[in-house]
């Protein structure tokens, strides 16, 4: 599922070639204990489904792309949510005609690289559901 190394807090994780990105990272993140992390990363991807919420009606839109992409930009944070790891992950990816689309990451196919850094923090924030904006929120 994933090789990595660590220099200090921070690992540097390499998801193998058509691993599905967030799953490899939970999984990773529960196998090394960490309860609280920054993410951030590169790569290419087959496929990516993304999610955008609509403050208005507290809804989720999800749109899954179906093409290969450049990891432009991987970015977010691990938490806890109901006692089990929390991945909180945006992403920007990069088209064939060098356009870009850009949302929360929900699910994503490593065709290629994916190679991710996750720092570790020594805080361990939870989460908890939020009426007002319909959002998993930090709980502190």
């Amino acid at each position: 599922m994933y090789k990595f190394t660590q220099s200090g807090d921070t690992y540097v994780v390499s998801i193998n070639n058509h691993e599905e990105l967030v799953a490899a990272l939970a999984q990773f993140c529960t196998d090394q204990g960490i309860l609280a992390a920054r993410i951030d990363g590169i790569g290419a991807v087959s496929s990516a489904t993304l999610r955008f919420l609509d403050p208005a009606t507290k809804k989720y839109v999800d749109g899954t792309f179906d093409e290969q992409m450049e990891i432009a930009a991987l970015v977010g944070n691990v938490s806890q949510k109901d006692g089990k790891v929390y991945m909180h992950l945006h992403a920007t990816f990069g088209r064939r005609d060098y356009t870009s689309i850009a949302g929360h990451l929900l699910c994503a196919r490593i065709n290629g690289a994916g190679e991710v850094f996750v720092t570790r923090l020594s805080c361990t924030p939870g989460r908890r559901f939020d009426e007002e904006t319909g959002l998993n929120l930090y709980q502190f």
